[in-house]
């Protein structure tokens, strides 16, 4: 008899466990892709270029309004610059969807996935993700903002993680002022 009402006792504080775990509200919200913004900048000696590129998919994951998970995937094929106009802006995007850059025609998507997320304050979280470009996946950390239906970060890449050499001082010696630097900054502006 003893027994049997231990293991009811067991029984009801399991089944109470389990309620009170069931009983958060887990919500994913897919991006608007159409609403949404991502800017690249990237530099060199001489200078720097800008544009965008557009989001494909994606979702930010919430548990009792606390962003706790999220993915995007990026349209490779969308890349466009931003800060040049006639034959040299079409130059700059083909050479960065090429074989030398980001060879969008094998590796036309780009993948964020958040592998962790701590709350930093009020609507602020620390990310780390991993992401994936040309088929190379590395670690990132960043921050992010969200407020309401609206999310923004900043991310800084180094390029050369992702086998995308071309023009980089670290690996080609002599290349003075034609040398690009191997960080790049990417912008996200992100509804949902």
């Amino acid at each position: 008899m003893k027994n049997f009402i231990k293991n009811i006792g067991l029984f009801t504080l399991v089944v109470l466990l389990l309620s009170a775990y069931n009983t958060l509200d887990i919500e994913t919200k897919d991006i608007d892709v159409k609403n949404s913004k991502v800017v690249w900048k990237g530099y060199k000696v001489t200078g720097s270029h800008e544009g965008t590129i557009a989001i494909q998919s994606g979702s930010l994951e919430f548990t009792d309004q606390v962003l706790t998970g999220g993915k995007v995937i990026i349209d490779m094929t969308s890349i466009d610059c931003t800060d040049l106009t006639d034959e040299n802006k079409g130059k700059l995007e083909g050479h960065l969807k090429s074989d030398d850059f980001f060879g969008v025609e094998k590796y036309n998507t780009a993948s964020l996935v958040f592998t962790e997320v701590k709350p930093k304050g009020k609507n602020a979280y620390s990310v780390i993700g991993d992401l994936t470009i040309k088929s190379t996946t590395q670690p990132v950390t960043f921050e992010i903002s969200v407020y309401g239906n609206k999310a923004t970060t900043n991310l800084k890449i180094d390029r050369t993680q992702y086998d995308v050499k071309y023009g980089s001082a670290s690996f080609f010696d002599g290349l003075k002022d034609k040398a690009i630097y191997d960080e790049f900054d990417l912008v996200a502006d992100l509804e949902f």
